[in-house]
């Protein structure tokens, strides 16, 4: 790492000199002005991609710099500019812009001129307050622009859908040196939403369709709910292209209300996915998965899936039915055969699980759900180190909170995540136990420059299991650490209390951390370096123990939506004969 940074910092230090020789401005900006502004102005001269080769060509760019300039000064709010064009008398001749800035205007009262019948007295004063250009800041006439379409917004916001800007006027008195805009905008009718026209015919129910709409027929018209029933046809997973629009207003119904009009492409019905992963400490893996969209014509999705890998094999079924009850609520229901073999325990079965989830912003949701799980497994026996058998029924109720407020899902670079998860359970059988399972954590993500190239991200982990010790709960039931998504550096479920023979015990006590610095070399290639730690305790509410480290090394190559991630990881403290290192592939960040 040292020795390419050292590369990369020598290449970079040779390059310099010959990329600012080969700069050169497009003209010389000359005159006395505010430090600020002569920074502006320089960068939008901007530099010359090739010499001059002569006079005439010197006075061209001296012009076109010029008009530059001005335009410049405009935005910035000098009006009572004086800018002139000039050519050195040097050989080869050298393009110069004389600049005389001015005053600088400052914004007078702004007006908002109606044309034709004013909306109601809210929407007026919804408008003016959208205004919001300050008396004597700047005149600048960018500000100015926005303004206008912050008015425009704030009127359609209140059911005006059809309000727009018309020409408006800007005073610009170089008496008292104010720049004073009159805004006239034509608010139209006020509209009122009716249902939907879905265009053309698709799959899809249309009364499953109408359902969506965040509103009732003869409601006011509002942009949000609108864009809202585009993000909620979007989400479902089987439209191509969505397109929602108001209908125009030869369209309006008798009663005086607009119809929406929704366009919707499906995406082919079927698809057949295939993936693999490996790890050098969980072993290589392939899965297949069939998926059918819109089966029962309401935008579900159901699936058949199969994986083989060294720890997890399975098949199963699942069906997903999105806004199933109310909007942004899905329902999902499944059943597998599963054949797990881990370093702790071998364990059979079969099982189904019904779940809902309640989406309430962008990527935060609450889930409640139930399973129920028919297994035999085989585990070591505490104490007396023989081989257990066990046939049981586990039922469980689910609990799951998410409030996410980072950037991006796959590959956040700023913000925080938070999660509780619980799972209030019942086994009978070989075993009667009652328990409770809780898991908590919390990731963490800030830039450290203004691009986000370098970006430190933490992560803590938390688990209990209550009401039950490490001999009364199933194997597969308790907390292992150790692995991609745990302790980098350790073999899967190699961090914890093990058996005299090395098997690992596991624990009713959970504790795990993770801290990484990201940093982007190029568009496509990134590195990070990072520390993991972790314990798995087997009494107490809180056991440190066996608290582990790894830390390690890794290579990111973005695809776009998420990076490509190879890690590799050693043993820092607690290493009881574990490999030098482990290496990790898989798509995303570790957390």
């Amino acid at each position: 790492m040292g020795r390419l940074l050292y590369a990369v910092a020598a290449s970079a230090a040779l390059c310099a000199p010959a990329l600012a020789e080969a700069a050169e401005p497009r003209a010389v900006l000359q005159g006395e002005m505010d430090p600020e502004l002569r920074v502006e102005l320089t960068r939008i001269i901007g530099d010359a991609d090739r010499p001059i080769e002569n006079r005439f060509e010197a006075r061209r760019r001296a012009r076109d710099a010029a008009e530059d300039a001005i335009a410049a000064l405009r935005s910035e709010g000098y009006y009572a500019y004086r800018v002139d064009p000039d050519v050195s008398e040097n050989d080869p001749p050298r393009p110069i812009v004389q600049v005389e800035p001015g005053p600088r205007f400052v914004l007078g009262t702004a007006t908002v001129a109606w044309q034709g019948p004013p909306p109601d007295p809210a929407s007026r004063a919804a408008a003016d307050k959208a205004v919001a250009l300050a008396p004597g800041a700047p005149g600048r006439a960018a500000e100015v622009v926005a303004a206008e379409g912050r008015i425009v917004a704030a009127v359609q916001k209140r059911g005006y859908a059809d309000a727009k800007a018309d020409t408006r006027e800007v005073v610009v008195d170089h008496a008292d040196h104010t720049v004073r805009p009159t805004y006239r905008i034509a608010s139209g009718a006020l509209v009122r939403l009716d249902g939907l026209t879905v265009e053309p015919a698709a799959r899809t129910n249309p009364r499953w369709l109408r359902r969506l709409a965040p509103w009732a027929s003869g409601d006011v018209y509002d942009p949000d709910k609108v864009a809202e029933l585009e993000r909620r046809l979007l989400d479902v997973g089987v439209f191509d292209v969505v397109t929602v629009a108001l209908a125009p207003p030869d369209k309006t119904t008798p009663e005086g209300w607009r119809p929406v009009l929704v366009g919707l492409s499906e995406r082919k019905p079927r698809t057949i996915e295939g993936g693999a992963s490996y790890s050098t400490s969980e072993g290589a893996g392939v899965n297949v998965r069939w998926t059918h969209y819109n089966l029962l014509r309401r935008a579900d999705t159901s699936a058949l899936y199969g994986q083989v890998s060294v720890r997890d094999s399975r098949v199963g079924a699942e069906i997903s039915l999105p806004d199933w009850a109310r909007p942004d609520q899905t329902l999902k229901t499944g059943a597998s055969v599963y054949k797990l073999a881990t370093d702790a325990y071998d364990e059979t079965g079969f099982g189904a699980n019904v779940d809902v989830t309640r989406r309430w912003s962008k990527t935060s949701y609450v889930t409640v759900g139930l399973s129920a799980d028919r297994t035999h497994s085989t585990e070591l026996k505490p104490g007396t180190l023989t081989n257990l058998g066990r046939q049981l029924v586990t039922v469980a109720a689910l609990a799951d909170w998410v409030l996410d407020r980072s950037n991006d899902p796959l590959n956040p670079t700023q913000g925080w995540r938070v999660s509780t998860r619980l799972e209030p359970t019942y086994i009978f059988g070989d075993t009667s136990l009652p328990y409770l399972r809780a898991v908590a954590q919390g990731t963490y993500y800030q830039p450290l420059d203004r691009e986000a190239r370098t970006v430190v991200a933490a992560r803590l982990r938390l688990g209990r299991i209550l009401n039950g010790t490490v001999d009364q709960v199933p194997a597969s039931q308790r907390f292992y650490a150790g692995g991609g998504g745990s302790v980098r550096g350790f073999s899967y479920q190699g961090v914890g209390p093990r058996f005299a023979d090395g098997t690992p015990q596991g624990g009713v006590f959970l504790g795990e951390s993770s801290l990484e610095v990201r940093h982007d070399l190029t568009a496509k290639w990134g590195v990070a370096a990072f520390v993991d730690a972790g314990a798995v305790g087997s009494s107490g509410p809180v056991d440190l123990r066996d608290f582990a480290i790894g830390a390690g090394f890794g290579v990111r190559y973005n695809l776009g939506f998420a990076p490509i991630r190879v890690d590799i990881a050693t043993p820092v403290a607690h290493k009881r004969g574990e490999p030098a290192f482990q290496a990790y592939l898989s798509i995303g960040q570790s957390f």
